[in-house]
């Protein structure tokens, strides 16, 4: 049975190397026959946090905007695909801003499965900080499973991604992820 699988793009530009590995990882759902929605953050209104925890008490947040409703496709999503480029050796604002809005429906986000997604100008090992500030998010997420990471390293201007062994990856991780038969992942 497949599953269905929600990509968050942290791209502030459409077409950008990180929305691109996006769209491949969507393709790879897409013949895999699974149901997979994505959301652009950079269309989003999504507020900072308040930490007001009014939360804990409503089971969601008092603010107004666009994060109610994306909390509410995580929580109906079985794998969450988390995308950013990475900037000063971190993930871009929008992405932190919306785990940090995940505060309201953290304790609904159990056992989901999640895949990462970053570009960066540098090579894999300047994009680990990026990788351990998402695996950080899904650590306080009981049971959450990492099933993979895809790294693309050096790709700084649009389109630097295309041809890179990310993009295979992106697309078979896409495959796997609703649980095809046909996928091998890297």
């Amino acid at each position: 049975m497949n599953k269905t699988v929600l990509i968050l793009s942290g791209s502030p530009r459409k077409g950008g190397n990180s929305d691109t590995l996006c769209e491949q990882f969507r393709r790879g759902c897409i013949d895999a026959g699974t149901p997979v929605t994505k959301i652009d953050l950079r269309e989003k209104d999504i507020r900072f946090c308040k930490a007001c925890y009014a939360c804990r008490q409503l089971g969601r947040c008092v603010q107004q905007d666009d994060m109610n409703e994306i909390a509410r496709q995580m929580v109906a999503a079985d794998v969450i695909v988390l995308a950013t480029p990475v900037y000063f050796y971190s993930m871009a604002g929008q992405v932190k801003t919306l785990i940090d809005r995940c505060l309201a429906c953290g304790g609904q986000l159990a056992n989901k499965e999640f895949y990462f997604i970053a570009t960066a100008a540098d090579g894999q090992p300047a994009m680990e900080r990026t990788m351990d500030g998402l695996r950080g998010f899904t650590d306080c997420l009981p049971g959450a499973v990492v099933k993979g990471c895809i790294y693309g390293a050096g790709a700084w201007q649009l389109g630097d991604i295309q041809g890179m062994p990310a993009m295979e990856q992106a697309y078979r991780m896409g495959l796997a992820a609703g649980g095809s038969a046909d996928a091998v992942q890297s």
